[in-house]
């Protein structure tokens, strides 16, 4: 029996320092290259649990070793993007879960740097640009809760 459709789940890693956030700077993947990302993301793998696949990104991506019990959830983001040239054609659906933390062991550093061409802290008012746009979307209702004018929604969406 064929899938309805299939929703990919992915987990997103914040690394956080007060106001500032540790962001990498995409290259060679054939996505959104030469923007800005959170530090640690990608998706979950078959069998694992969207905790795990965080800290495993975290290893995998930036050298550092966090804890499950230290991922604080920021929210989750269900997007979708709409192939332009096909408009009624099957939508690209992702499930993406944010998680920040302050606590991890070992320096954060560029693990892959066939993917990444920068790895530095941003202050939340002071972004580079360009930004993945749903992950600025976060970013901002980040910077809106530190603030102190916003709360994170507890499921957010973007492209619908």
């Amino acid at each position: 029996m064929k899938d309805r459709f299939r929703v990919v789940p992915a987990a997103y890693l914040i690394l956080r320092r007060d106001d500032h956030v540790l962001l990498q700077q995409r290259s060679n993947t054939g996505y959104r290259d030469g923007y800005w990302a959170a530090g640690a993301a990608g998706h979950v793998e078959q069998g694992e649990s969207v905790w795990r696949a965080a800290c495993r990104e975290a290893f995998e991506e930036l050298g550092v070793e966090v804890e499950e019990s230290n991922l604080e959830p920021l929210t989750t983001l269900h997007r979708t993007s709409r192939d332009a040239d096909r408009r009624h054609s099957d939508l690209d659906e992702r499930v993406d879960f944010f998680f920040t933390t302050q606590h991890w062991k070992g320096k954060p550093r560029t693990m892959e740097p066939e993917k990444s061409s920068g790895l530095d802290w941003f202050a939340l008012d002071e972004l580079p640009e360009p930004v993945v746009p749903h992950e600025l979307q976060v970013l901002m209702a980040l910077r809106a809760e530190f603030h102190g004018s916003g709360e994170i929604p507890a499921i957010m969406t973007h492209g619908w």
